[in-house]
């Protein structure tokens, strides 16, 4: 065997640390880069920072590095930002509040009703007991027997607790099954008698496969008359806990915000609550410091400067993404959600001269508030779903959006079927198959064509 020795001059992309982070700081949603900037604040003495509080167009122009002596003109240059007027766009400065959610979970909840219920010590362990074996749904999941055993009693107390905890605020927790789920509701509600009582003690197997026939002719009446008990049921709350949860819910802030000014439309990118960033005070005059400070110094504005560039361009490339998806997308702007055309990432990247994967980091994990609502960026990238009879590309919120039409618009004793709908959907040039057809239904909620008939 003989070795060699020999060299080869290749080149590869090598990643630098400002790069990453640049890349980082583009793909994070507004709410993820207020934590990064509080982040970088704390670690960072070179940073000051003032809550934002406008929706601005563009962001700060940075060179890449800069010397000990350019550190006070780039201080005094960076400090600017706060004496810059504020955007003039004042009627669209947002307000976002935290969505209406309790604070307090099922578990919590329950507990402090049995406080307020139970005084005696013995009722008031039982009851914790029983609430400590209640789901997420409000369903008690400990059998009776076994509550009573590890409490040390007889199971007849057990049951005169749960009997109380059964008329707890949600109404129907503590259900051991959905009959008797349905049937606390009901009794609350006055309502459990006749065939509404019929229906919930022998009859929700036949609900949920809408056998509404075998209903009628087991308990002798008319179509009609448990097409309407089946709709009082519906009425109740089979999962009396979901309302419930860990954690406060969290509202959605939209990244950019599209408004329509005139004849056209303007971009505008949120940064209402993310901090403005300049240089401190401290470090403006910094020509006395001895090297090895001076060395420091260099080191953390610089890196202080490279954030605030990346926030910049972050800024600017959002602005532009959303820019171009406007002029493509300016019909389902001015007539709505079922004139969203297919869109290609590499199409807006092309026109805005930037790479596909930087468009794709842009949109990632952001909204846009519209005219129609607050939708995620990434939605309006969409490739087509299939070519019409007249070579027009289609979408999956086209097709959704006429099968939704169809249903809201059908006769609710002959619903459509998913064949039916096929047929229609090819009638207006949207050649799907009936698979598709059933998936997109069962996507936007609508059961078959059974279980909505109406008798």
């Amino acid at each position: 065997m003989e070795q060699k020795l020999s060299m080869n001059l290749s080149q590869k992309l090598a990643m630098t640390v400002k790069l990453q982070q640049a890349i980082q700081i583009l793909q994070l949603s507004s709410q993820e880069l207020r934590t990064t900037i509080e982040k970088e604040y704390l670690e960072n003495p070179a940073l000051e920072m003032e809550e934002g509080t406008d929706i601005r167009e563009s962001g700060e122009k940075l060179t890449d590095r800069y010397s000990i002596e350019d550190i006070s003109a780039l201080a005094n240059y960076l400090g600017e930002d706060e004496k810059r007027p504020r955007s003039s766009q004042n009627d669209v400065k947002q307000s976002f509040e935290t969505a209406a959610s309790t604070d307090l979970t099922l578990e919590q909840e329950l507990l402090e009703q049995v406080n307020f219920t139970f005084q005696r010590d013995e009722e008031k362990g039982i009851a914790v007991f029983i609430v400590g074996s209640i789901d997420s749904r409000g369903y008690l999941t400990t059998p009776v027997s076994e509550i009573a055993r590890a409490m040390q009693t007889i199971e007849p107390a057990v049951e005169a607790v749960l009997a109380v905890v059964q008329r707890f605020e949600p109404v129907g927790v503590g259900a051991r099954s959905l009959q008797e789920c349905l049937t606390i509701q009901a009794k609350q509600q006055g309502i459990y008698e006749g065939l509404v009582a019929a229906v919930i003690d022998c009859h929700l197997d036949h609900v949920a496969r809408a056998q509404y026939k075998n209903i009628a002719a087991d308990e002798g009446c008319s179509l009609s008359d448990v097409q309407l008990a089946v709709d009082i049921i519906r009425t109740l709350n089979p999962k009396p806990g979901s309302s419930y949860g860990n954690a406060s819910s969290n509202y959605i802030v939209p990244d950019v915000v599209v408004r329509k000014n005139g004849d056209s439309y303007i971009v505008l990118v949120n940064d209402y609550g993310i901090p403005q960033l300049h240089i401190s005070q401290v470090y403006r005059n910094a020509a006395g410091f001895d090297t090895q400070t001076k060395k420091y110094i260099e080191q953390r504005v610089n890196s202080a400067a490279w954030l605030i560039k990346s926030i910049g361009q972050r800024r600017e490339t959002l602005k532009n993404v959303v820019t171009e998806i406007v002029r493509q997308q300016m019909e389902y702007l001015e007539k709505g959600p079922q004139y969203l055309r297919p869109l290609l990432m590499k199409t807006v990247a092309e026109n805005i001269d930037v790479h596909e994967s930087t468009v794709s980091r842009a949109v990632a994990n952001k909204y846009v508030e519209m005219p129609h609502g607050v939708i995620m960026l990434k939605k309006f990238f969409t490739a087509n779903l299939a070519s019409a009879a007249t070579g027009e590309e289609l979408i999956a919120g086209q097709v959704k959006s006429t099968i939704e039409g169809l249903i809201k618009g059908e006769d609710p004793k002959k619903p459509f079927s998913d064949q039916q709908l096929t047929v229609l959907l090819g009638q207006r040039d949207m050649k799907i198959s009936r698979r598709t057809v059933m998936k997109y239904r069962e996507q936007l909620g609508f059961p078959s064509s059974v279980k909505r008939k109406r008798y």
